[in-house]
Formats: C-alpha cells, sequence, structure tokens
C-alpha cells in the first residue's frame, strides 16, 4: 500500500512540475502540440526511471562506502548526460519522426532539474531502490500527464481570439499557473488515503 500511495502523491499532490516547479524548460517549450508533449513524457520518464536506478546504486555502492557524498550531484549530473545520449541515439535509430519531431528539446533533458531532483529527492526521502523506482516512474507519468493537459489547452488557445495583451508567453503563464491550482485541488489526498488504510 506504501507503494501505491508513493505513486498517487508523485503523480498528482506532489507533480513535479505544477507543485514542485521542476522541468519548467520543456513544460514550456514541448506543450504545444499533444504529439510531442507525449514523445517528451515519454522520453523523460524513461530517462527518469534509468537515471534513477543507477543513481541510486553509484551513491548506495560507490558514494555511501567511500564517503564521497560530497560528488553526488556531480557524479549524477554526468550519468543522466550519459543516458540522455544513449536515448537520443536510440530514438534516432528506432523512431526518426520522433527525433525529428522533439528536435532541439531532447537534449533539454540533460539539464532538466527534474531528472537531477528526483534522482537526489530518492537518496533524501531514504527510499529503498524499489520505492524509488515507483517514485521515478510515478514522477516521469505526473510529468507527462501536466505536459499533455498543457498541450491540449494550448492547442484549444490557438484557436480562439485572445487579447492583444495577453498574446504569447503572457496567456501560457496565466494557463500555467491556474493548471498549478488546479492541481493544488489534490493536495489532501495523500493524508486522506494514509488515514484511510491505517498508515498514519
Amino acid at each position: 500500500m506504501e507503494y501505491l500511495l508513493i505513486f498517487i502523491a508523485a503523480i498528482f499532490v506532489n507533480n513535479v512540475v505544477l507543485s514542485q516547479f521542476l522541468g519548467i524548460c520543456p513544460f514550456l517549450g514541448v506543450s504545444k502540440k499533444i504529439d510531442t508533449a507525449m514523445g517528451m513524457g515519454a522520453a523523460v520518464t524513461f530517462v527518469l526511471t534509468l537515471a534513477t536506478i543507477v543513481t541510486y546504486l553509484i551513491q548506495i555502492y560507490v558514494l555511501d562506502p567511500f564517503g564521497l557524498q560530497y560528488m553526488q550531484t556531480l557524479a549524477f549530473i554526468l550519468v543522466i548526460a550519459a543516458l540522455v545520449q544513449m536515448v537520443e541515439i536510440i530514438l534516432k535509430k528506432a523512431s526518426p519522426a520522433l527525433y525529428q519531431a522533439l528536435g532541439i528539446f531532447l537534449p533539454l533533458i540533460t539539464t532538466n532539474c527534474c531528472v537531477l531532483g528526483v534522482a537526489i529527492l530518492v537518496i533524501q526521502k531514504d527510499y529503498n531502490l524499489l520505492q524509488s523506482v515507483d517514485y521515478a516512474v510515478a514522477t516521469g507519468i505526473g510529468f507527462a500527464l501536466a505536459l499533455v493537459i498543457f498541450a491540449g489547452i494550448r492547442e484549444q488557445l490557438a484557436l480562439v481570439k485572445i487579447p492583444k495583451g495577453m498574446q504569447g508567453m503572457s496567456v501560457v503563464l496565466v494557463t500555467a499557473s491556474l493548471l498549478a491550482l488546479a492541481f493544488m485541488g489534490f493536495s489532501g489526498l495523500e493524508g486522506g488515503l494514509r488515514t484511510l488504510f491505517g498508515l498514519d
């Protein structure tokens, strides 16, 4: 049940983009079309899960035993950069259309603070490997969900007449803030579920 609560909380309650404000660059940059948003969401979820597993193992079996915890951020950034390069090569061969659609935004995963943030958060939260994977997958799904919803809204906004003062990035930021407010409605969900299942 603990795994289910971590999963639900990471998607809705502590959404990485709308509650923790990590991964804003791709959230604003790749959210013009639903197809691109879904591709980016899938790529981030894959990299996030893989990066969390690898960085967790590096932390537990390399950094902690040798007292190199101060190297955590640097080591994690190097691992994430290598994984993104691997995903880029795989996408180029497996799905050239998606690779072309993502274009410049694929390298953004390397500098996406969402990936690094999750890798560090699972260590800070003292999760075991299974909990870390659960949290990473759920965070990736939450990121993809926020991206796809936002892309859908932006596609609809492109069809309506927007006042001149609100055109461009203004309406995008107002829409993002309203979406974040909507997700705040889930804030009591985790506590309610913990009480319901007697996990407090």
